[in-house]
């Protein structure tokens, strides 16, 4: 799981830890290197990417003994990361967070602050901080002023403050120090604006910002309703969705990173750092579950901004549909680019900025977020007679094009088809919506919509089941099993006692179950268009932990609580020391893909609490 990085190991996927400020985020391996790190937002290009590739920039601090031996964990109910070193010599930890010390915070300081703290022994520790702007196309001059190590590249200005010296050289600030058990040093790294002062470091400032941020979490955190037999799994899973909220837009990402791989060496290799219509509806159902409405409400309003602004420019409603499938925190489209000059993560090429499936039709998406919204006017604060329009005018294109073939949540690029779950979450869209028009009392043509809800149920039934096999398959009139099937009784269109699903949920057990994991889909059959062989079926396909979630909760639903129990019991062994997940799971166990995924995450959620209710739980 690890290779050579001039002449370091390089940490695979999970040997990292995430800490952000509701703005973006950076990942800490476990030897201690911030591996990855965009300045300013989610999507901004990176200054360390270094898990892209050795050279485009990093930031290291850790022990110079080489046979040192690391831990990771987070400071009790925080976002604070901790990285325990133990040498012969002594012991050290490198604290790692970035302050954020109120929500909404208008005076809000980016940060990134490392405190590394004696323990034991004596211990010889080595800073190297090589920022490369620009996903590493930019080898910057760095200056020091006023013990202030600056650099700058367009609009990037950052500034790294110690209280330890620091030299700069070969295009990178270093830092040589022994540190005593008692003793502590600083290293803080500002994101500021042209021409703004550097505020510097000193003990009793990062000591504020380490308890105001502990308490900020802490606060945050004590809001979650949820208080069953895997607490401690929800609640980090809750901590890391919350880190891939992008507080001044109310967006939430997919994942902090871009073009981790699928496949290690394959060509897999995604831009997540936007905001999924898909993930991001589904994250607000799973914090609306514990209890935080402040999430959905902002991302509501992410929403109505989007819908507004598709109103006002004319979006290729014809072509694409009143939204996209996804937006950059702006709200704008990012379109996919390759960038060449990096070797990938691994040697898994190429690395991509960007999505491609921003110019895809996926019908399911409407359902997503129209059962978001359902759940949030009943769960939350309501939502506006704005929001209502813009759903009234969501709903009117959907009534006339739900039967077109489209890309699938599995967003295939190949040929559309009409998938499945994709019908099946039009009908979810349609339902929902006559749920909010009959409970509030709003205006709606329910009989239209009513005639438009049976209609999509009729051709789920009769075109995408297949009587021979005994299963609902991925594509009306296919033989193809999706294990997004799974999601019938969980958005309420079948029983779970349901002899269809039951035949279904057995027929997925036996081709795309392998101990309680999951495949989306069969590889070997299911052509999405990217690559792999000729006709495209993807190779060395993992399975997908969001469907491996979904199987815990459908073995729920279907009654099977010792196997259900079995099932989650075993994902635990795949989560990663800190309890993050990526998107797949490989044939060893490794996690791949980008990383955290927030999709893994509330899928984690949602089969914890529905598995701890039916077991007698609150």
């Amino acid at each position: 799981m690890r290779t050579e990085r001039h002449g370091a190991l390089s940490p695979a996927i999970a040997d990292h830890g995430l800490v952000g400020d509701l703005r973006t985020a950076a990942l800490v391996a476990t030897d201690g290197t911030i591996d990855w790190f965009c300045p300013g937002r989610f999507d901004a290009p990176s200054v360390f990417a270094s898990i892209l590739d050795p050279d485009a920039g990093s930031w290291r601090l850790g022990p110079d003994d080489d046979d040192a031996r690391s831990q990771q964990y987070y400071h009790p109910e925080t976002n604070i990361l901790v990285t325990r070193f133990m040498t012969d010599r002594g012991v050290v930890e490198v604290q790692d967070f970035m302050p954020v010390l109120r929500a909404h915070d208008p005076r809000h300081r980016q940060r990134l602050v490392r405190r590394v703290v004696g323990l034991r022994g004596c211990v010889d520790l080595t800073m190297v901080m090589a920022p490369r702007p620009d996903y590493g196309a930019v080898t910057p001059e760095l200056s020091t002023e006023d013990d202030v190590v600056r650099f700058a590249d367009g609009d990037v200005h950052l500034a790294l403050s110690s209280t330890s010296a620091l030299e700069v050289a070969d295009h990178a600030a270093t830092a040589r120090l022994a540190l005593h058990a008692g003793e502590s040093a600083l290293f803080v790294l500002e994101v500021l604006a042209p021409g703004e002062p550097a505020c510097g470091c000193t003990e009793d400032d990062v000591e504020e910002l380490f308890d105001a941020t502990a308490a900020f979490w802490r606060g945050w955190l004590s809001r979650c309703t949820y208080t069953g037999r895997w607490r401690e799994w929800v609640e980090r899973s809750a901590l890391t969705l919350k880190l891939l909220c992008h507080e001044p837009s109310g967006g939430i990402v997919a994942a902090p990173t871009t073009s981790l791989p699928e496949r290690i060496g394959g060509t897999r290799n995604w831009d997540y750092r936007y905001v999924w219509v898909r993930d991001a509806a589904f994250s607000v159902y799973a914090l609306l579950r514990l209890g935080f409405t402040d999430e959905a409400s902002a991302f509501v309003r992410f929403l109505s901004e989007r819908l507004g602004e598709a109103a006002d420019d004319g979006v290729d409603e014809e072509r694409l549909g009143p939204l996209r499938v996804l937006y950059d925190l702006d709200g704008a489209i990012p379109h996919e680019r390759e960038l060449s000059h990096l070797a990938g993560h691994r040697g898994s090429r190429p690395v991509r900025v960007g999505n491609g499936a921003v110019d895809q039709l996926q019908l399911d998406v409407y359902g997503e977020l129209i059962d978001s919204v359902y759940l949030f006017d009943k769960h939350g604060r309501g939502i506006s007679h704005d929001a209502w329009t813009d759903l009234q005018r969501i709903m009117s294109w959907l009534v006339d094009n739900w039967e077109r073939p489209d890309a699938g949540m599995w967003e295939i690029r190949g040929e559309p088809r009409t998938h499945t779950t994709s019908l099946v979450m039009c009908w979810v869209a349609v339902e929902r919506m006559m749920r909010v028009a009959r409970r509030r009392g709003l205006p709606g043509d329910l009989p239209e919509l009513a005639a438009t809800r049976d209609a999509i149920y009729e051709r789920v039934m009769t075109e995408c089941w297949n009587d021979e096999l005994g299963a609902f398959t991925a594509f009306a009139g296919g033989d193809v099993l999706d294990a997004g099937t799974l999601l019938m009784p969980m958005v309420k269109m079948l029983a779970p006692d349901d002899p269809r699903f039951l035949s279904t949920l057995a027929l997925v057990e036996e081709r795309l179950v392998t101990d309680g994991l999951v495949l989306r889909y069969d590889p070997e059959t299911f052509d999405d268009g990217v690559d792999g062989g000729a006709d495209g079926v993807p190779n060395g396909e993992g399975t997908f932990s969001l469907c491996s979630f979904w199987y815990v909760e459908a073995l729920t639903r279907a009654g099977r609580l010792d196997e259900a129990r079995l099932a989650l019991e075993k994902m635990f062994t795949y989560a990663n020391h800190l309890g993050h997940y990526a998107e797949q799971v490989g044939l060893n166990g490794e996690q791949l893909g980008n990383f955290p995924q927030g999709f893994t995450h509330l899928s984690l959620i949602s089969a914890v609490i529905n598995l701890d209710r039916s077991l007698g739980g609150r």
